[in-house]
């Protein structure tokens, strides 16, 4: 079953690189207390996630500062150094976007937002989706129908729904 608005979020361990390496983080930490955007899709460096996903949150940025949002996470099935790259490739993380590494799915799986694409190679990779979150709880939830679409789950969409 898929998390809904009011639900809490799930604590998970996903990675990101710091400053020596690989590093675990726990969800839950980057979530209590905390006004937070998390935004999850397919696969880094694949054509709608990079052409118009990640680049939505770049552009409203200044927009969810001024309302108050601590973080914004961008979180994928893949492993923290690709995910390191791609900020980097797309400059995500110069804008201020943490890039999250779901290396096990752990997080994907525990909102309910897993899919498989076997002809693509996709195995338990993420759904295109963005929530808005205060203090682990989910307030808002947009979640698209199909994976190469970025309509509901726009920077600019979710902006507007807090």
């Amino acid at each position: 079953m898929s998390i809904s608005a009011g639900d809490t979020l799930p604590n998970a361990t996903v990675l990101r690189i710091g400053a020596d390496g690989p590093e675990s983080v726990e969800m839950e930490s980057l979530t209590k207390g905390r006004k937070v955007v998390i935004f999850g899709l397919p696969g880094a460096y694949t054509g709608t996630c990079t052409s118009a996903h990640v680049p939505s949150f770049m552009r409203t940025k200044d927009g969810f500062d001024a309302k108050g949002v601590d973080e914004i996470i961008c979180i994928s099935v893949n492993d923290p150094f690709v995910m390191d790259a791609w900020g980097d490739s797309t400059g995500a993380k110069g804008a201020g976007i943490t890039m999250l590494g779901d290396a096990a799915a752990a997080f994907t799986k525990a909102i309910g937002m897993n899919w498989t694409a076997e002809p693509v190679g996709f195995f338990d990779r993420s759904r295109r989706y963005a929530m808005y979150a205060e203090d682990g709880v989910v307030k808002v939830i947009n979640v698209e129908e199909g994976p190469g679409v970025c309509e509901v789950s726009a920077g600019e969409t979710l902006l507007d729904a807090i």
